[in-house]
This record gives structure tokens, sequence and C-alpha cells, in this order.
């Protein structure tokens, strides 16, 4: 396990933004869905929880954390590119 992980807070949408990410970066992948227990008390059975994934070989978390924080642009993820092409598949 890496000793520097990316922790990013989602208020439902871990494993979808997690998804997304692995799909159009390379070196992407998602790892582990951990899903809540029967006697989570903040939701139900099987709601995500957190979500580990690699984007372009750096380790993240997606944590669904609820509303409380909002999901902004003061992180990003910045990929060199090549040509204006592959800018635009990432865009």
């Amino acid at each position: 396990m890496a000793k520097n992980t990316i922790c990013l807070w989602y208020d439902k949408d871990a494993e979808a933004a997690a998804r997304f990410y692995s799909e159009i970066f390379p070196d992407s992948v998602v790892s582990a869905v951990h899903r809540a227990p029967s006697d989570y008390p903040a939701g139900k059975e099987g709601d995500v929880l957190t979500v580990e994934f690699t984007v372009a070989g750096l380790p993240c978390i997606g944590l669904n954390g609820g509303p409380e924080f909002k999901h902004n642009e003061a992180f990003s993820f910045q990929i060199a590119t090549d040509d204006q092409e592959e800018t635009d598949r990432y865009w």
C-alpha cells in the first residue's frame, strides 16, 4: 500500500467517479468497493462507503461522506498530453 493516497470526498457518487476516471485515463483501475454492513447507522446495507482506485498510477480513495463538504474543482488531475486529440479525449 502506498504511503500517500489522494482522498476525494463525494456526496454519494464515489463509485461512479472512480469508474469514470478508470475508463478515461491510462494506468487507471477500480480495485475495491467497500459497502456498508447491515448495522450501518447512516444508511442502508450495501451502500458504497469508499472506493479504492488508481488514476494514472496515483492511488486514490473515493469517500461517500455525504453533502456536508461539496466536491469542487479545488482538486484536479493534471495529465500531460502529446497533442490536441489526446487533450480533447480527456477533456
